[in-house]
């Protein structure tokens, strides 16, 4: 009559050691995974000859007027529809106005800084465009939602500033090869600007 008892105290005993053995076991969570991006291959048409500034950007992106356009018809935006990201460019004549210029840089320069309490680092470079012309280009890391931001002008007549923006919320690391593929056209687009003289002097006998 013992051996019966004592064969189920020792099934008790084996479950009761897996019980517990499988309460300890350590799961490793899965890594977090990104949707991949598919960037389509680089190729560039001319903006519409109807603005004060025309240059090359992505015929991958539409080319929209912007929000402020009945205020403002010299803004537009370059809308990537895959991306869900835009490259937002604001015009303002300066009328060979130091005052206005000065004004211009600094809006521009506040805009930008707006960002610093997000952002890494803001790094600043002049550059010289192919045709002469001087940009200066802010490029922001961090979790911010602009990554690429630019001005160009020629000090005089033309005042012209650009900013990258992403419409989605998703961490910047699994948007980098998107925000290096933004700023590659940005790029393409300050050395491909020129100004349309014509547009400011119709402007004028208004």
């Amino acid at each position: 009559m013992k051996k019966p008892r004592s064969i189920s105290y020792l099934k008790a005993l084996v479950l009761c050691t897996l019980f517990f053995a499988a309460c300890t076991t350590q799961y490793q969570p899965k890594p977090k995974g990104y949707n991949r991006l598919i960037l389509p291959e680089p190729a560039y048409v001319l903006s519409p000859d109807t603005l004060p500034y025309q240059f090359e950007y992505s015929k991958h992106a539409r080319f929209l007027r912007d929000t402020s356009w009945i205020r403002d018809r010299h803004w537009v935006e370059i809308f990537y529809p895959s991306l869900q990201a835009t490259i937002h460019i604001t015009y303002k004549s300066i009328g060979h106005s130091d005052k206005l210029l000065k004004e211009y840089l600094q809006d521009a320069y506040v805009l930008t800084a707006k960002h610093q309490i997000k952002a890494y680092a803001i790094d600043e470079s002049i550059v010289k465009t192919p045709s002469g012309k001087t940009a200066v280009i802010a490029e922001l890391d961090g979790e911010v939602p602009s990554q690429f931001q630019f001005t160009l002008t020629d000090s005089v007549t033309h005042f012209l500033r650009g900013a990258v923006y992403f419409n989605v919320s998703v961490q910047n690391d699994s948007l980098q090869p998107a925000i290096e593929f933004l700023k590659k056209d940005a790029m393409r687009l300050i050395n491909t600007v020129e100004w349309k003289e014509r547009h400011i002097k119709n402007s004028k006998l208004r």
